[in-house]
């Protein structure tokens, strides 16, 4: 079993605001780190979290907004000055590459670990894959200039419960034939085959954690975000306001809702909130009106994921 939880860093659109950073969210499975985007003042809360300085640690850009990358040299700065000597990969559009590079050489960052740079350039795919989970990216739709991207971490699935009071009925050691049960090989005991599937149930789903970025709602995204256990999706604006999420290519709370009860997710939580607002009640409501599992995003909120089973 592997510990998944999500820690917001960063909550706020475009501008931070008395208690709130820009954006950025740290998923923390089983000590590895996923960042997704790195706006402004996130390294406040890095320290804040208590993550350390020395994690494995993945960094998933949406779009090069000013407010999604501006704390990436700050936050590679903190970390060198730390003594980091674990490499970090980060991965995101095209001029990233161009904007890290240049900007490092610029301000003279001796970096104390490596730094790979990997440039997304489809419209779909994975971009990480592991023996026990995936990141698949989609385009999103943030402006017909901008080059965005929403991400899910995907775990993969587990194997079926195993019957121990079965296996030992049926005088099976312990070891390495229950090894073998487990992983669904069928094996051979006191001159019988012993079918995995009769001591193993089926497998179990992992679980699934989508992240938007700035985009305006799609099939594309209700497809992409389809039985999410969370969606952590951006709710700039209230209904009110939504000819200013259309101009902006923004989303609503209302919008928000409803894509996640379409894609049939578990759990939304909204996050990027205009500064405007100062009381989130009502985005809460909005958003409750249409998919009632939802929740607000503040800076440092904690979200434990448990496996559906």
């Amino acid at each position: 079993m592997s510990n998944l939880d999500i820690t917001f860093l960063g909550t706020s659109a475009a501008m931070p605001s008395e208690n709130r950073f820009l954006s950025s969210i740290a998923i923390n499975r089983n000590g590895t780190l996923f960042i997704f985007d790195v706006g402004e003042g996130m390294q406040y809360n890095f320290i804040r979290a208590r993550f350390g300085f020395n994690k494995k640690t993945l960094i998933f850009i949406t779009h090069m907004h000013s407010d999604h990358i501006l704390g990436l040299l700050g936050f590679f700065q903190t970390l060198s000055l730390q003594g980091r000597h674990i490499p970090i990969d980060i991965y995101g559009p095209e001029v990233l590459y161009d904007f890290l590079t240049e900007n490092i050489r610029i301000l003279k960052i001796n970096l104390s670990f490596s730094l790979y740079i990997h440039v997304i350039a489809d419209k779909e795919g994975t971009v990480v894959t592991d023996k026990e989970y995936r990141i698949e990216f989609c385009r999103s739709n943030h402006g017909y200039n901008t080059i965005s991207y929403a991400y899910c971490l995907i775990e993969n699935s587990r194997p079926g419960k195993f019957n121990a009071k079965m296996a030992k009925e049926l005088g099976i050691p312990e070891g390495i034939l229950y090894q073998k049960l487990q992983k669904g090989e069928d094996i051979q005991f006191n001159h019988k085959t012993i079918y995995s599937k009769s001591i193993v149930g089926p497998l179990r789903s992992g679980r699934k954690i989508g992240i938007s970025g700035d985009t305006r709602p799609s099939n594309e995204l209700c497809k992409f975000f389809k039985n999410c256990d969370l969606l952590i999706y951006e709710a700039t604006f209230k209904l009110t306001e939504s000819n200013k999420a259309k101009e902006s290519f923004h989303s609503t709370a209302y919008e928000a809702a409803k894509l996640a009860k379409q894609s049939d997710c578990l759990r939304l939580c909204l996050t990027h909130f205009s500064t405007r607002y100062k009381n989130l009640i009502e985005i809460l409501e909005e958003a409750k009106s249409i998919f009632p599992c939802v929740e607000i995003a503040n800076d440092m909120k904690h979200i434990f994921i448990p496996y559906r089973d």
